[in-house]
């Protein structure tokens, strides 16, 4: 976040999203009055990537259907809503003209092949950048910045702070930072890996591990949903994310970064922040991590 959350600022959290189906959670915002606040891009290049979006009507994202307050659908409607979720529509609408997108499951191992082979135009997916992953991936953003903390189970003791985590069972998303971030404050720390959130929610209250390490935005929608789940400490890392493009493709890269721009000029991004994330996060929405300004972007 543009300032990482404390345990003190958590409004740990039961507000729980309000408003309808067509509301934007949490907010007064409908969809629909966000989207047609939504700005749209003129003649686009002939050829580009952008282009190509615009003549197929539908812009193909890799996101999740299970991250509470990020990208989680609806099983009753099939709607999927939450922060990246909303944003991967205002781009859509940017691109198209019209919110029209298309959500391929992504997973920490498919995210990069997904865009490699064009199955995907985008992955908006709390992907943390890295100049590891700068490698292989190109980055817009960075549009949004969290930190690595610390979820156990309610009532656990000897846990406070990363140096507890030392000669523990520790959960972590396989191929996410966590995994790098608990070996350098806990290296006698084991380290069980699982493939997604719900995988290592479910480890955790099984028992089968001390603790979990993830991304403070997906914690705090665990806990907001789970009271068996709480958070312990502070951030111990900083971690911003980005929109995924495939690497290589310059042009959208900055024709994302200037959406991106946009929608902070015009408040559309802290909209979609206080109809998702602020619905649990006491205060006023953060201030956006400036465009370019983390290692990879």
């Amino acid at each position: 976040m543009g300032k990482l959350l404390t345990s003190l600022s958590l409004a740990l959290l039961l507000t729980g999203c309000a408003g309808g189906e067509s509301a934007v959670p949490g907010s007064t915002t409908t969809a629909d009055q966000l989207m047609a606040k939504a700005p749209v891009a003129g003649e686009l290049p002939a050829g580009s990537t952008m282009d190509k979006i615009r003549k197929r009507g539908e812009l193909l994202v890799g996101g999740s259907l299970d991250a509470p307050l990020l990208s989680q659908q609806n099983p009753a409607t099939g709607e999927v809503t939450g922060f990246d979720a909303e944003l991967s529509r205002l781009l859509a609408k940017y691109i198209i003209g019209e919110p029209r997108t298309k959500l391929v499951t992504a997973t920490s191992e498919t995210r990069e092949p997904l865009l490699a082979n064009g199955t995907v135009d985008v992955i908006f997916q709390t992907y943390t950048i890295t100049p590891k992953r700068a490698e292989r991936v190109a980055f817009a953003g960075p549009y949004y910045e969290s930190g690595q903390s610390i979820a156990v189970r309610k009532g656990t003791s000897g846990v406070t702070k990363p140096a507890d985590l030392d000669g523990k069972t520790v959960i972590a998303g396989a191929n996410t930072p966590a995994v790098t971030a608990i070996q350098q404050v806990a290296p006698k720390a084991k380290i069980l890996e699982l493939g997604s959130d719900p995988e290592c929610l479910t480890a955790l209250k099984q028992g089968r591990a001390d603790a979990y390490v993830q991304d403070q935005s997906i914690l705090i929608a665990d806990a907001s949903l789970d009271r068996d789940i709480q958070l312990v400490g502070d951030p111990f890392t900083t971690d911003p994310y980005g929109i995924g493009l495939k690497h290589g493709d310059a042009e959208f890269k900055t024709f994302v970064n200037d959406w991106l721009r946009e929608i902070q000029r015009s408040g559309l991004w802290h909209e979609v922040w206080r109809g998702s994330i602020g619905t649990v996060v006491k205060g006023e929405a953060p201030v956006p991590p400036a465009i370019g300004s983390a290692q990879g972007s």
